[in-house]
């Protein structure tokens, strides 16, 4: 038995890939191609584009296009809603990256402080700063007022 040929063995397609062309896209949708160009043109799928202008749709892009037949048919949004839905959306995905990338962030700010307070507290061997000792207390003093 022969292996198989490495040209043929199918390869996972990334969710941006824009490789479905618009016959294609509208069939995995169920939709019209037609109604993938209307989508277009109100800006609601925005797919990829040919040197020669050809549209070409990622698989992202196809589930969009299922969300928008879904929002439209069941839930009864118009177009001007799903349009802004979608924007919607994509803010607060944008939103919780840049949330994952501040924590990130702190994380390392965080770890940076733990370790230059260690190697302070290291260098000085907790001399820096006096520890309080059993009945030792914390004294105000304020001058008394002058008649």
């Amino acid at each position: 038995m022969s292996s198989p040929d490495p040209r043929r063995v199918p390869r996972p397609v990334a969710e941006d890939a824009p490789v479905f062309v618009i016959s294609v896209a509208a069939e995995l949708a169920g939709m019209h191609a037609q109604t993938l160009r209307q989508y277009d043109r109100l800006g609601l799928v925005s797919p990829g584009r040919t040197p020669g202008g050809g549209r070409r749709y990622s698989p992202r892009d196809v589930a969009l296009l299922r969300d928008v037949q879904r929002l439209s048919q069941e839930d009864g949004v118009n177009l001007a809603g799903i349009k802004r839905i979608i924007e919607l959306e994509s803010q607060v995905d944008e939103l919780q990256d840049r949330v994952r990338e501040l924590l990130e962030e702190l994380q390392v700010s965080e770890n940076h402080r733990m370790a230059a307070e260690s190697a302070v507290a290291a260098a000085y061997r907790g001399a820096l700063v006096p520890r309080p000792t059993p009945g030792s207390a914390l004294v105000v003093w304020r001058p008394g007022r002058r008649s």
